[in-house]
């Protein structure tokens, strides 16, 4: 048996780059197709607002083929394992490279090799570009594909307490006294919770104290009469510093900017476990793509000619396809508290990597 983990370089260009070439050809179909879909339910929404044309559409799919690259990344590297490692084993190929001495580690090696170099890719792709079309979109979905403003700092769906009352705003932009909110909804309620009124404005100010509506409508509960207000100066208790703290969104901001966030609402004792299970997701995620060789992993052995390939590769996508739910599932748990965070985007990786390994080694090894 060899004993180095790449033992030929030929072989390990040949089997990366058939490897790659799957790996892409099945992100593009993935991703055509479900952009595809994606369009045929959100186009009449786009097209709604005044002026909104061919521009605007583009300008969603640039938007939000970010999204489904990196979301479906994972399972492209998934299906691709199995087309890549079915093809070697009925024609024979794998038989070969056993035969030749090499393990079944050995076999793999090129393609874990190839799916490591995707998930630095994949953290990369994230950082520079997903996180800053989520914010975007967010802030343009917000503002139901209509104009929204020139700033950096936009976030979408502010949501505030102050005391039993609440406010609510579809975007954020600016920061500080500068803060300026939009389609803004005031609830006041009663101790029991029920609301009493409510107040609707296109736009909030900072008003030193409290926050000034513009064009408000109030609407009495009790007496079902609605009023048309020129200003009305709400939550006097809510500070900018406060709204900057609550309209964080961590889908929106780096790794860097979210390990920031975290430590400054930690410094201000505030709640940070969904923050912090997202940041400890931002490396696991992307590595997921490293495991799927390894799940996969099951379509490469066995004679063809046993007629099981066919369950062996559906055995590996039912492993694969596992690991997702069950990654979702415990990143969710851990938002809510469920799960420490670490645990909640560590505990699947890890527990999968175990799974398939030790289906590796005892079948093959």
């Amino acid at each position: 048996m060899q004993l180095d983990f790449f033992p030929s370089r030929s072989l390990t260009l040949y089997l990366a780059k058939m490897f790659v070439v799957r790996i892409f050809a099945v992100l593009v179909m993935l991703v055509l197709v479900l952009m595809a879909l994606d369009l045929l339910g959100n186009s009449g929404k786009i097209l709604e607002p005044e002026g909104n044309g061919q521009a605007e559409i583009l300008k969603y799919v640039s938007l939000r083929m970010p999204q489904l690259i990196s979301r479906f990344l994972p399972y492209s590297v998934l299906l691709a394992t199995l087309i890549t490692l079915v093809t070697l084993n009925q024609n024979s190929e794998v038989v070969a490279m056993k035969a030749a001495g090499l393990s079944a580690h050995q076999v793999l090696s090129p393609l874990l090799l190839t799916a490591a170099v995707v998930s630095i890719v994949s953290f990369g792709f994230n950082e520079r570009i997903v996180t800053r079309a989520n914010a975007t979109i967010k802030a343009w979905e917000a503002a139901e594909y209509g104009p929204i403003p020139e700033d950096s700092g936009v976030r979408a769906n502010v949501y505030l307490t102050d005391g039993e009352d609440i406010l609510t705003a579809a975007s954020l932009t600016g920061a500080g006294a500068q803060i300026e909110l939009s389609n803004v909804t005031w609830y006041t309620r009663a101790p029991g919770g029920i609301i009493r009124e409510q107040v609707r404005a296109s736009r909030a100010t900072y008003a030193a104290p409290g926050w000034q509506l513009e064009d408000a409508k109030r609407f009495d509960v009790g007496s079902a009469e609605t009023e048309e207000l020129e200003t009305l100066v709400v939550g006097e208790t809510l500070t900018p510093g406060q709204i900057d703290m609550q309209s964080v969104d961590p889908d929106g901001q780096s790794f860097w900017q979210l390990s920031e966030t975290i430590d400054a609402f930690e410094a201000a004792g505030r709640r940070t476990t969904e923050m912090r299970a997202k940041w400890w997701h931002r490396i696991s995620g992307p590595l997921s793509a490293l495991l799927m060789p390894l799940l996969g992993s099951i379509a490469a052995f066995g004679l063809a000619r046993s007629g099981q390939l066919f369950v062996r590769a559906v055995i590996g996508m039912a492993l694969g396809f596992a690991f997702f739910v069950i990654d979702n599932a415990a990143l969710a748990m851990g938002s809510f508290g469920g799960y420490p965070p670490f645990l909640a985007a560590w505990a699947p990786f890890f527990l999968f990597l175990l799974l398939g390994e030790t289906v590796l080694i005892r079948t093959e090894e």
